[in-house]
């Protein structure tokens, strides 16, 4: 019997790690990361979860009337917030599963 009281345990902790990290990812989605490109002519701001907030464009890159330059600015700074957003979310949850004692990558 003693058996099955120590497994409903573990289910009963494995529950709460699973909860509480949930809630950790959840709160580090909503971070806000930001990047820049054409030397901070173009600006993205995004959630870490991977939605995109804004974009800013300084009015000087549209009166040169490039086009595909600045398309090629704006995807690379979307690309960039994003992919620091997914850096934030791997590190949180990375530390979270550390703290709660699971080896690392294992989430």
């Amino acid at each position: 019997m003693k058996f099955g009281g120590n497994l409903q345990n573990m289910l009963k902790q494995a529950q709460k790690v699973k909860e509480q990290i949930e809630k950790l990812q959840a709160e580090a989605g909503e971070k806000i990361v930001e990047a820049s490109s054409g030397g901070g002519m173009v600006t993205a701001t995004a959630k870490a979860k991977g939605e995109l907030v804004s974009i800013k464009i300084e009015p000087d890159i549209v009166k040169e009337a490039d086009i595909e330059m600045l398309q090629d600015l704006i995807t690379a700074a979307v690309n960039e917030a994003l992919h620091r957003g997914q850096e934030i979310m791997k590190e949180e949850v990375g530390k979270a599963a550390t703290g709660f004692g699971l080896p690392p990558g294992l989430i």
